[in-house]
């Protein structure tokens, strides 16, 4: 069975103070390492430091296709991976649609980060005029294949899908329980189809408006395997609620 995550998106939020109180009110049972925060970078280090007692890991919202060089801002997986960090967002429709980044570039991304140890969790999702036309898994299963492509995988650990319908994300507006496993199952054969096996262990998290109250229904989907997380990761108590029912 592919196990269950809950992964807290901080986006640009939180500061060092709020770090702080978030982690001094996190109280997570039943970890088995699958409940991770990706802060902005600049604070990985410090959440990485308090993340060690409540048994979280700490990843990043982004990793350049480069290990090093004359590429400034960009983040470097190398130095991810020097400093302890375990994954990394790639391919968040933010970071498709503010900074135009195509599938060919994400692509190089996601074999960046599995050459360098780091897991990718691959964010993929359709916007409302493509949901409203028909195309939603067209355009999903198509940036699957585009964004994987070349890519082998030893084991599932290697990888994470997080389907997040661009409509949903932020606005508060959530996909149904079975509008999300329509789209989770067509994943789950192309996975199949891609890697076999492994495909069928590989964790599909549905990101988009997920909160502690609708969290429990988008998880007794049979292949929604957890959640990616924006505003309702930013508070301890929301988060607790959200990996409480990941656990269950």
């Amino acid at each position: 069975m592919p196990k269950n995550y809950m992964i807290g998106n901080w986006k640009m939020n939180q500061s060092l103070s709020d770090i702080e109180a978030f982690f001094s009110a996190l109280n997570l049972e039943n970890n088995q390492n699958n409940f991770w925060i990706s802060p902005q970078s600049i604070h990985i280090p410090k959440c990485l430091e308090l993340g060690v007692k409540a048994g979280v890991l700490i990843g990043a919202q982004n990793c350049s296709d480069q290990d090093q060089g004359a590429f400034t801002g960009e983040i470097s997986p190398e130095s991810l991976m020097e400093l302890g960090a375990h994954f990394t967002l790639i391919g968040h429709s933010e970071r498709r649609s503010h900074y135009k980044e195509t599938d060919a570039f994400i692509n190089k991304k996601v074999a960046k980060a599995i050459e360098k140890g780091l897991v990718p969790v691959l964010c993929i999702g359709e916007t409302l005029e493509q949901r409203e036309a028909g195309q939603t898994f067209d355009v999903v299963l198509t940036q699957i294949k585009a964004d994987l492509e070349g890519i082998s995988l030893n084991n599932e650990s290697e990888l994470i899908i997080a389907y997040e319908p661009v409509w949903a994300i932020g606005t508060g507006k959530t996909a149904t329980p079975e509008q999300a496993a329509e789209v989770h199952d067509k994943i789950r054969a192309l996975l199949q189809e891609l890697y076999g096996d492994v495909g069928e262990e590989v964790s599909i998290l549905y990101g988009g408006s997920v909160k502690p109250d609708n969290v429990k229904d988008l998880l007794g989907q049979t292949n929604i395997n957890g959640g990616l997380v924006g505003g309702a990761s930013l508070k301890a108590d929301s988060f607790n609620k959200l990996c409480a029912a990941c656990s269950l």
